[in-house]
Parts: C-alpha cells; structure tokens; sequence
C-alpha cells in the first residue's frame, strides 16, 4: 500500500490532530487516513456506475435491450493508436 509524508506541519495543527484521534479512539495515523478519506470520497459522493445506471433507467432501456447490444457488440481488441 501506498505512503505519504508530510513534512512542516504547524505544532498547533499536529497537537489537534492527535487530539482529535484519542477523541475517535484511534492512532494520529489512523485519523489523518480517515480525513484523508472522507476528504477524497465522501459518503454522498455520486459513482459514475449508479449514475450510468440511472440514467439509462430514466432512458426506459431494459435487460433485454442490454443483452441485444452486447451480442453485436464488438468485442475484438482495440488497435492501439499510431501516431506516424
């Protein structure tokens, strides 16, 4: 997995990190990962598959139409592009 260093974080900042995470019963560590997170990908954020869903559910497209474009869907590796 991945890591991170942050280097010049005020003393203020650090000490209210770690209070922060004995406050929520876990390690400084643990809470910069959590903010980090929460930050990043929040709970309400939308996911481009329920979004794709949705909107081909709004379109009225059904299983059976699903199923018709993926037997005539192409399914042949792509070429890759030259730039010559």
């Amino acid at each position: 997995m991945p890591s991170v260093t942050i280097r010049n974080i005020p003393e203020e900042t650090h000490r209210a990190l770690r209070v922060q995470a004995a406050v929520h019963g876990r390690s400084t560590e643990a809470e910069i990962r959590a903010i980090l997170e929460n930050a990043v990908r929040p709970e309400g954020r939308v996911k481009l598959g329920a979004l794709l869903s949705d909107i081909a559910r709004r379109a009225g497209v059904k299983g059976e139409d699903v199923d018709a474009l993926e037997q005539v869907r192409d399914k042949s590796p792509a070429e890759p592009l030259r730039l010559e």
